[in-house]
Order: C-alpha cells, then sequence, then structure tokens
C-alpha cells in the first residue's frame, strides 16, 4: 500500500503524466459507468474508483502543486 501511495504522489508531481493517466483511468470507467451493458457490481464498482481516482489525477495534473504554507 504504501508503494502505490509513493507513486500516486510523485505522479501527480508530473502535471502532463497526471493528466494522461488520469484520462487513460476515467474514460473507460465513464464507458462503463454510462454505455456498457455490463451488469455486475464489482465492475460498476471498480469503475467508480477507477473513475474517481482518475478525475482526481486530472484535477492535479491542471491545478498543478500548491504551496504548503499561506502568507497572510
Amino acid at each position: 500500500m504504501r508503494r502505490i501511495r509513493g507513486v500516486l504522489l510523485r505522479l501527480t508531481r508530473r502535471r502532463a503524466a497526471a493528466i494522461a493517466v488520469g484520462a487513460a483511468l476515467a474514460v473507460p470507467a465513464a464507458w462503463v459507468e454510462l454505455a456498457a451493458r455490463i451488469d455486475a457490481w464489482w465492475l460498476n464498482g471498480l469503475a467508480l474508483v477507477f473513475g474517481a481516482t482518475g478525475i482526481a489525477l486530472m484535477w492535479a495534473g491542471f491545478s498543478g502543486p500548491r504551496s504548503d504554507w499561506r502568507d497572510s
């Protein structure tokens, strides 16, 4: 589990890669949820997890890195 978290955190620092991987996860997940005629409960759940992860990665890629502090 630590290794997966580390890979995802490193991926979010590379904007182009985060957008590409996010789209690669979100597009098939959207297809499974909206257009596929597959009615397997586990596949719908997996599509939701992959879709949410893909959207989060794309959001991180588009918004870019943020600082950890605020100057007031």
